[in-house]
C-alpha cells in the first residue's frame, strides 16, 4: 500500500478522476449485467415475495462494511474524515429525506444509480429524470431550498459531542458502554453487518443465484475500492483536503453536469463526477455487448410526470438524507454511521408506501 500511496500522492486529483471513472465504469457494467437494482428488489419482495435481489443489496452493504472497516483499521482510509461520521445526528434529514427519496425512486423507476444505468442502456426517460434530479439536488444543497434545509438541520440535529462522542460511528457509541478499540469495531461489524449477511445467505438464498451473488459482491467490493482510493489520496496538509469518500449518486449527478458546463474553470472532474461518467459508459458498453441496448421513451404525459416528480423527490430527499440506496445503503452503512441506519430504513419504507399507492391506483 505504501507504493500505491506514493504513486497516488504524486497527483491525487488525477488519481481520483481516473479511479472514479474506472470504478464507475465497472459499477455500470456490473449493474447492467446483473440487474442490480434496490427499487426492483423492493418491488420483487412486496409484489411476489421474492427476496433474491434484496439479498444482493444486503450482501453489497455487508461486504462494504467489512472492506471499509478493514481499510480503517489498517490505517489506509480514515473514515472519521468522511461526511458520514460527523458528530451530529441529523435525524430529521435521515427519516424525512429517506422517506421522500424512497417514494420518489419508485415514481422515477429506480434510484439514481439505476437511472444512470438505464440511461446508458438507451432509456431516454432516464436522461430526463437525471436532469430533474440534478436541478432538485442543487436547489436543496445550495439553491433556493438550501437555507431552509440548513435551518431545519441546525434546529433539530442532535450534537453527539455532548455525549462524549467524537464521531457518530457505532464503534464510538459502543465506547460509551465500555467497549473500545478493535473489540468495539468487531461488535459494530457484527451488529450491523451480521444481520445483512444472515439475510443474504438465509431467506434471500443469494448463493442459489449467481447473478445476484455477483451483483452483491461486486458492488460491495467497488465501494471498498472507492474508500481505498480516496483514503490513499487524502492529504490533511493540503490547502483544501479532499475528504475520503466512495460511491454515491445524488449530488454527484449535479457535480457531473456542473463539470460539463464549467470544465475549463474546474479542471479535472472529482471522484464523484467521474464516477457518474463511468457508470454511463460502463452500462452503455455492457448493453452493447449483451445486445440489450434499446431506445425507450415516455408512454404518455402521466409517465413523464411520474419520472420528473419522482426524480425531483429523489434529488431533495437524497440531499436531506445525505445519500441514496448506494450512498447511504452501502457507502454510509460501511462506516457504521448511526445516521445511515434510519436513513436506509426510511428509504425502504418510502418505497413500500409508493408501491402500495401505485397498486391501489392500478
Amino acid at each position: 500500500m505504501n507504493a500505491a500511496h506514493d504513486i497516488i500522492a504524486t497527483s491525487p486529483q488525477l488519481s481520483l478522476a481516473i479511479g472514479g471513472l474506472m470504478i464507475g465504469l465497472l459499477f455500470g457494467a456490473l449493474a447492467q449485467a446483473t440487474n442490480y437494482c434496490v427499487m426492483g428488489a423492493i418491488t420483487d419482495w412486496r409484489v411476489s415475495g421474492d427476496k433474491a435481489r434484496l439479498g444482493a443489496a444486503a450482501l453489497a452493504a455487508a461486504v462494504a462494511i467489512l472492506g471499509a472497516q478493514l481499510l480503517d483499521a489498517g490505517g489506509i482510509t480514515d473514515l472519521t474524515k468522511s461526511i458520514y461520521l460527523v458528530p451530529r445526528l441529523n435525524w430529521i434529514g435521515a427519516i424525512g429525506g429517506g422517506l421522500l427519496f424512497g417514494y420518489g425512486m419508485v415514481l422515477a423507476g429506480g434510484c439514481p444509480s439505476r437511472v444512470l444505468v438505464r440511461a446508458g442502456g438507451g432509456d431516454l426517460r432516464a436522461l430526463i429524470a437525471l436532469m430533474a434530479l440534478a436541478v432538485a439536488a442543487l436547489a436543496a444543497f445550495s439553491g433556493v431550498l438550501g437555507s431552509t434545509r440548513v435551518g431545519i438541520e441546525q434546529a433539530t440535529a442532535i450534537d453527539l459531542g455532548g455525549a462524549g462522542l467524537h464521531t457518530q460511528s457505532a464503534t464510538d457509541a459502543l465506547g460509551t458502554i465500555g467497549f473500545h478499540g478493535s473489540i468495539a469495531r468487531l461488535i459494530g461489524i457484527v451488529l450491523v453487518g451480521g444481520p445483512l449477511f444472515a439475510f443474504a445467505f438465509g431467506p434471500a438464498r443469494v448463493l442459489s443465484s449467481p447473478r445476484n451473488l455477483a451483483g452483491g459482491l461486486g458492488v460491495g467490493l467497488l465501494v471498498s475500492l472507492g474508500w481505498a482510493l480516496s483514503g490513499l489520496s487524502y492529504d490533511e496538509m493540503a490547502p483544501s483536503p479532499i475528504a475520503p469518500t466512495s460511491l454515491s449518486f445524488v449530488k454527484p449527478v449535479s457535480d457531473a453536469i456542473d463539470w460539463l458546463e464549467r470544465s475549463t474553470a474546474l479542471g479535472l472532474p472529482g471522484f464523484a463526477a467521474a464516477s457518474v461518467f463511468g457508470v454511463l459508459a460502463g452500462s452503455f458498453l455492457s448493453a452493447i455487448a449483451t445486445q440489450s441496448f434499446r431506445y425507450a421513451g415516455f408512454a404518455d404525459r402521466a409517465d413523464l410526470g411520474r419520472h420528473v416528480l419522482g426524480a425531483a423527490g429523489m434529488g431533495v430527499g437524497g440531499v436531506l438524507a445525505m445519500g441514496c440506496t448506494i450512498g447511504q445503503g452501502v457507502t454510509g452503512l460501511s462506516t457504521l454511521s448511526l445516521q445511515s441506519i434510519p436513513a436506509v430504513a426510511s428509504i425502504v419504507a418510502g418505497a413500500v408506501l409508493a408501491l402500495e399507492r401505485l397498486q391501489r391506483t392500478v
